[in-house]
C-alpha cells in the first residue's frame, strides 16, 4: 500500500483518442465506470471509457479505503424505511461487491488488509443508534458482535464489530482496474468531458472538444448524472467530507465510524499512518468549510496528541432520498443508457455491485439480488425526505441570490479570499478569487455559487457542482465552465 494515494505523483495523461463507434461507452473513470468497463470487456465487448479529468481523480481515488458490510448506521436506517427484502438485497449486493473487490486485489497483486470494522458510540447518546445497528445487522444475516470497550485513546461507549472486512489504497485499486480494462482491449480517454448524450435509440456521446462516440449502450458513472432527463439532481443530496493523514506510532483496532450525526471516521495504514475523517456537510451549505476542517483537526489533536498531520483532502458523494443507490436504466434512455449514483459514501462496495448490475443488464444476466432493489417503492417517510430536501434547496437558492444582489463588490477591490456580489447595477452575481473574476452562477441550473474557503472553489448549494477559481468545472451535474465577469 505504498506509496499511498496522497503521496503518489499524478500519472501522465493517457493520449487522446478520436471519436469512434464501439459496443459500450462508459462515462466516468471511477470505481463504477472501470469495473463496468472491465466486466464488459472480459465478455468480449468493445469498450470506450471517457473521463473528464484523470482516472480516480475524484471520490474513487480520494476516499477512506474502507470496504465493509458494516456501514455506520446504514442497515438500521434501511430497515426503518424499506421492507426487509429490500434491505437484505442491499446487504447481498454489498457482500458481492466486497468479495469481488477482495478477489480482484488478490488476483492482481493490489495490497490490501483484512481488518475488523466498528460502528462505535462516541457518546452516551450514540449508544442507542449503535445498538439499533447491531439488531438490524443480525436480522439481515451480518455476523456482528457487541464490544463494551475498544483499545483507543478516546472515549467509547460500546461498539458494533464485524470481522474480516477490507481496507486498501483506493487509487491503487483504480490504477489496477484501468490496467486490466486496457489489457482486455478497452480504450480509456482522459481529459474528455462529456457534455451531451443523444436521445436516439443508438446513443451518440459528445465531448466538450467536439469528439463524437457512438455505441448501442452508454453508462453514466459520473457521481451524479451529467444528463438532467432523469431529474436525479433533485433526488440526490451532494455531501462533502474531509480526511486528514497523520504520522502516528500507534495502531487502531480496525476501521471505525461513529454512530452520531457528527461522524468520526478512523483507520490506520501501513507505515505508521493514521487517517481521521469527518466534517461532512451538504455542498455549498453549512458555514465555513475551513472552520469545519479546523474542528476536525482539533478533535484529532485532542484524541491523538502524538499524531502529526501530513496531508488533508476531501471527497464528494451523493445520497439518494431513500438510502438505496439508483442503478439501472436511465429514464427515456430506450434501455440503452444506464446510470449508477447515490452511494452515500460507500462507493467501493456499492460501485462494484452497481457495475455487476449494469454489466448484467447489458449481457442479459442480472444478479438475483438486483430485483428487490429495482422494485422498491417510495414510502411516505422517504417521500417526505425528498420533499424536504427540495424545499431546503429552494430556500437556499432564494437566500443566496438575495445576498448576492444586495452585496455589491468591485472586481478590482474584491479580496483574493473569494467573494460574491454584484458589480455596479448589474444584478448578476460576480465571484472574485485570486484575481479571477467570474459570473458566480452555476452553469447547471443557475444557482448562485458560494466560495469554499477550505478548498478554494466555487460550490453550488443547489445540486453540488463545483468550479475552480478560474471557473473550470471540477465535478457535479454541470458540464460547462463559468463565464468571465465581463461577459
Amino acid at each position: 500500500m505504498s506509496p499511498t494515494s496522497w503521496e503518489r505523483a499524478p500519472a501522465p495523461p493517457r493520449p487522446p483518442i478520436e471519436g469512434r463507434a464501439s459496443d459500450v461507452v462508459v462515462i466516468g473513470g471511477g470505481i463504477t465506470g472501470l469495473c463496468t468497463g472491465l466486466l464488459l470487456a472480459r465478455a468480449g465487448k468493445q469498450v470506450v471509457l471517457l473521463e473528464a479529468d484523470r482516472i480516480g481523480a475524484l471520490a474513487s481515488g480520494r476516499n477512506t479505503g474502507k470496504v465493509s458490510l458494516l456501514q455506520g448506521t446504514k442497515l438500521s436506517r434501511l430497515l426503518d424505511h424499506h421492507p426487509r427484502a429490500v434491505a437484505a438485497a442491499y446487504v447481498e449486493a454489498n457482500r458481492e461487491g466486497v468479495d469481488w473487490l477482495a478477489r480482484f486485489c488478490e488476483d492482481h497483486g493490489v495490497a490490501h488488509e483484512r481488518r475488523d470494522a466498528y460502528t462505535f458510540a462516541a457518546t452516551e447518546e450514540e449508544v442507542h443508534p449503535a445498538r439499533a445497528e447491531l439488531r438490524a445487522a443480525l436480522e439481515l444475516g451480518v455476523p456482528v458482535t457487541w464490544r463494551d470497550e475498544l483499545d483507543v485513546p478516546f472515549e467509547v461507549h460500546g461498539a458494533v464489530a464485524l470481522a474480516d472486512q477490507v481496507q486498501l489504497d483506493p487509487l491503487a485499486v483504480v490504477a489496477a482496474l484501468a490496467a486490466e480494462l486496457e489489457r482486455h482491449g478497452g480504450l480509456i480517454a482522459e481529459d474528455s468531458r462529456v457534455v451531451d448524450v443523444s436521445w436516439g435509440a443508438d446513443p451518440v456521446v459528445r465531448t466538450a472538444d467536439g469528439r463524437v462516440f457512438e455505441a448501442p449502450h452508454v453508462v453514466l458513472a459520473t457521481g451524479t448524472p451529467v444528463l438532467d432527463r432523469g431529474l436525479y439532481f433533485a433526488k440526490l443530496e451532494p455531501r462533502r467530507s474531509y480526511l486528514l493523514a497523520h504520522r502516528w506510532p500507534g495502531e487502531m483496532p480496525g476501521m471505525m465510524l461513529s454512530a452520531g450525526s457528527t461522524a468520526r471516521s478512523l483507520r490506520d495504514a501501513p507505515g505508521g499512518t493514521l487517517l481521521v475523517g469527518g466534517a461532512g456537510h451538504v455542498v455549498g451549505r453549512g458555514g465555513s468549510e475551513r472552520e469545519g476542517l479546523d474542528a476536525l483537526r482539533a478533535w484529532a489533536a485532542t484524541a491523538f496528541p502524538d499524531a502529526v498531520e501530513t496531508h488533508a483532502w476531501s471527497a464528494q458523494d451523493y445520497t439518494s432520498h431513500d438510502g438505496i443507490p439508483y442503478v439501472g436504466g436511465f429514464p427515456r434512455g430506450f434501455g440503452r443508457i444506464h446510470v449508477a449514483t447515490g452511494y452515500d459514501k460507500w462507493g467501493l462496495s456499492n460501485g462494484v455491485s452497481a457495475a455487476l448490475r449494469i454489466a448484467g443488464r447489458v449481457l442479459g444476466s442480472r444478479p438475483a439480488w438486483a430485483r428487490p432493489l429495482e422494485r422498491r417503492l417510495t414510502r411516505p417517510s422517504t417521500a417526505a425526505t425528498l420533499v424536504r430536501r427540495n424545499m431546503e434547496t429552494g430556500v437556499v437558492a432564494s437566500a443566496a441570490l438575495a445576498r448576492a444582489v444586495s452585496h455589491p463588490v468591485s472586481v478590482e477591490d474584491a479580496p483574493d479570499g473569494g467573494d460574491v456580489g454584484r458589480v455596479g447595477i448589474d444584478p448578476r452575481p460576480v465571484g472574485v478569487a485570486d484575481g479571477c473574476a467570474v459570473r458566480a452562477i452555476c452553469t447547471h441550473l443557475g444557482g448562485t455559487l458560494r466560495w469554499n474557503d477550505a478548498e478554494r472553489s466555487w460550490d453550488c448549494p443547489l445540486h453540488g457542482s463545483r468550479f475552480t477559481e478560474a471557473g473550470d468545472v471540477i465535478e457535479g451535474p454541470a458540464v460547462r465552465p463559468l463565464s468571465p465577469a465581463d461577459q
